[in-house]
């Protein structure tokens, strides 16, 4: 196929960013227009409660280029990138978030990579303006955390801004987990991998969406769904937690036995009992994480679905 017929798509979820998404499909068609290509920027509306969906049919209707699928309630923002990529028809794609901190002016960068032959190619943050040192600090050890625990192996400061091949896609398609880590299963896919850095600048408009609640499950789902540590870590340590109560109960009949010393003994058991009792629940809390994500796996609902998408010649219902 000829390079002028070839298509990028750019995938965008979106929530809630009603001040956003006018200057950031400005700043794509800039950037997309010196290019040899054709594109299709597809919006995931994620259940925004503002003007979102409104603002995304208004572009819809001007530029046969944007397609708007408009999901029937807030999914999360990893669903609603895997809806993107599933309705994606591009030779090529492109994730990324609609808030500005994912420069629209790499794409060509992106592009370059993937005329040189590389199937992924991930941008990686070396910093974000206004971003607290708590924050880069937590999530330096969330990565670390991770690449410790699992045999796949995650880049510090990756981002969900990333290009993928069609083939690349494709195989992505085929994972339908519902505790969904993208960056650990576009690391763990394979094909020939490239890095880009950037500083993310600060958002555009408005604040973040990405909470702390948010930021915790986000680290469960990439650590339960890559690594059996922390099941490993919980049975390692009820095993030296049984050999020190052997210990200590040895300890007691010697003393009851051999000695005539008297022994209230209520602050030994004590401890005793409140440390094992909370090493038992953090061991039971433990499993519980992973029997929530069979529980989750093995009900096989879809992962989501749309109340419309939205295009220039129609409104189709969703799936």
């Amino acid at each position: 196929m000829e390079l002028s017929k070839q298509v990028i798509s750019i995938v965008v979820p979106v929530f809630n960013e009603q001040d956003n998404i006018d200057n950031f499909y400005q700043e794509v068609v800039k950037h997309m227009a010196p290019l040899a290509y054709s594109f299709e920027l597809i919006f995931i509306d994620d259940g925004s409660s503002d003007a979102t969906p409104l603002i995304l049919e208004r572009l819809a209707q001007a530029d046969e280029r944007v397609r708007a699928l408009i999901m029937a309630r807030n999914f999360g923002h990893q669903v609603a990138l895997t809806c993107g990529l599933d309705y994606a028809r591009g030779h090529a794609v492109i994730t990324m978030d609609g808030d500005m901190q994912h420069p629209p002016d790499m794409i060509p960068l992106l592009i370059a990579e993937w005329e040189n032959g590389f199937e992924v190619v991930q941008t990686v943050r070396i910093n974000t303006e206004g971003v607290s040192w708590f924050k880069g600090f937590t999530s330096g050890m969330f990565y670390k955390m991770m690449n410790v625990m699992s045999n796949v192996q995650v880049t510090e400061g990756g981002s969900d801004f990333r290009l993928l091949d069609r083939k690349v896609v494709d195989s992505f398609c085929r994972f339908r987990e519902r505790a969904r880590f993208i960056r650990g299963m576009i690391s763990a896919i394979g094909y020939r991998q490239t890095y880009i850095e950037f500083v993310a600048p600060k958002r555009f408009a408005g604040q973040s969406k990405f909470s702390w609640r948010r930021m915790l499950h986000f680290a469960l789902d990439g650590i339960t769904a890559y690594s059996k540590t922390p099941l490993r870590i919980a049975f390692y340590v009820g095993i030296a937690m049984g050999f020190a109560s052997i210990v200590l109960t040895l300890q007691v009949l010697y003393i009851r036995l051999f000695t005539n010393e008297a022994v209230p003994g209520w602050a030994t058991i004590t401890a005793s009992i409140l440390l094992l009792g909370g090493l038992q629940l953090s061991g039971i809390g433990i499993i519980g994480e992973y029997i929530g994500r069979i529980f989750e796996e093995v009900k096989q609902r879809p992962l989501y679905w749309l109340r419309a998408e939205l295009t220039r010649q129609k409104e189709k219902d969703g799936r």
